[in-house]
């Protein structure tokens, strides 16, 4: 039998599972990638969707401090790409490096070091721009109120731009629908209490990996980022192997809605029938950086096992559990249910991953391999595994010779559904 090798961090994982055992691979479809990023991208920019091209912008603004929002290094955007010509055009029409600020859109991650600024954005943009992390604790200002009554505080370097334009990768996300385009400013560099608010509606009707039209968490980001006046976005969609599928810029609605068209025929997998099992990647460095990173992967993979079955998922996690109140949930859980009960009682941002957890696990088990002690995994209320034999050893223990599987190489970039709808 052939190995099916699956990411693991910066290396890999090989499973040998025999063929009666596998239903299929579930994976991006036809992501081919750009022939040029680089030209596509420059095409973007000469071609925005709803939007003035971004030179036109300059000469109807003509600001003085230009702000650019970029992601965290927690998103593999290639921002090798994508920065030097959004720059080039700000420099064609007048624009001088000293007034373009980039700030790190961390939401209530930990700010990138200055290595991963580096690494992130390339050595040639750090040498030349300014590059704040934001704080969602300090440094804000108050831009409006929404509809819901809930205060709209903002990065102050992000309020106080002439011209704000918010980079991005538009994929899957688990109660946001889709990722990039307006959630650059919420969460992105929005007060803590704000993000708080927004992802304890995570539970709501209609917040689901894939889900826009009925999703009110959605809805709610999208008039944070029109309150703000985002002037310019450019984003893009990424296949499995971190290259260039589509590139989307103008609007931060229209533009990120054809953005989002196109990862809904990528990202989703008609599923024919559910396993006993799901063998899963988180999709390897930095999409399984840690366990909050990772769970997204289990979210996705969760969609394709049978109540009753099990998930098996390579995830290094070197950087742990990837969030302090996460951890405290996980430390004070003996099983799901108390989790969901602490989430109905009193919610808290990054009790949100815990409790998403517990919604995909419910009624599954998790084999976890990784670099993680073993009572971390435990207390993770997960299973252990330190190889793929041994995790297929303890699948065909507990399911028998004749267990059904699937291998998802990169759950964190694909949705197993029922139905599929391009429209």
């Amino acid at each position: 039998m052939p190995a099916l090798s699956l990411p693991y961090g910066h290396k890999s994982i090989d499973f040998y599972i025999p063929e009666h055992n596998l239903l299929g691979i579930i994976e991006q479809q036809n992501t081919l990638p750009v022939s040029s990023p680089l030209e596509a991208i420059i095409d973007s920019l000469n071609s925005p969707i709803a939007s003035p091209k971004l030179g036109e912008l300059v000469s109807l603004k003509n600001p003085q401090k230009i702000v650019i929002v970029v992601n965290d290094i927690t998103r593999p955007t290639p921002y090798n790409y994508m920065l030097l010509p959004l720059i080039e055009t700000l420099a064609r029409a007048g624009i001088a490096d000293s007034q373009i600020t980039l700030v790190v859109a961390t939401g209530i991650h930990r700010p990138n070091t200055a290595a991963e600024n580096e690494q992130a954005y390339t050595k040639s943009i750090t040498e030349r721009f300014k590059i704040i992390n934001h704080n969602p604790d300090a440094g804000l200002q108050y831009v409006g109120q929404l509809r819901d009554g809930q205060r709209l505080l903002i990065n102050a370097e992000v309020a106080q731009a002439d011209l704000l334009i918010t980079t991005g990768l538009i994929n899957l996300h688990y109660f946001a629908g889709y990722s990039g385009g307006r959630k650059s400013i919420l969460p992105g560099v929005a007060a803590r209490e704000l993000i708080t608010y927004n992802h304890s509606r995570m539970n709501e009707p209609g917040c689901s990996s894939g889900s826009v039209d009925d999703n009110p968490v959605h809805h709610t980001m999208l008039e944070a980022a029109r309150l703000v006046n985002v002037d310019f976005m450019l984003n893009v969609v990424v296949n499995d192997n971190k290259q260039i599928v589509e590139v989307v810029s103008g609007d931060i609605e229209q533009a990120w809605l054809e953005g989002v068209r196109r990862c809904q025929k990528l990202f989703t997998y008609p599923l024919g029938q559910k396993a006993d099992v799901v063998i899963a990647s988180a999709g390897g460095y930095p999409k399984d950086i840690n366990v909050y990173q990772a769970q997204k992967a289990i979210e996705h993979a969760a969609q394709a096992v049978k109540p009753g079955g099990a998930i098996v998922l390579c995830a290094s996690c070197s950087e742990g559990y990837g969030e302090d109140t996460f951890e405290q949930w996980m430390n004070r859980a003996a099983s799901w249910p108390d989790i969901v009960a602490r989430f109905h009682q009193k919610f808290e941002l990054g009790g949100h991953k815990a409790f998403a957890l517990a919604r995909s696990l419910a009624d599954k088990q998790l084999i976890l391999i990784s670099d993680l002690a073993e009572p971390v995994v435990k207390n993770l209320l997960m299973t252990p595994a330190q190889s793929a034999a041994e995790a297929l050893n303890l699948i065909h223990n507990q399911y028998g010779p004749n267990w059904s599987g699937y291998i998802m190489p990169n759950a964190s970039g694909v949705l197993p559904v029922k139905e599929v709808s391009y429209e």
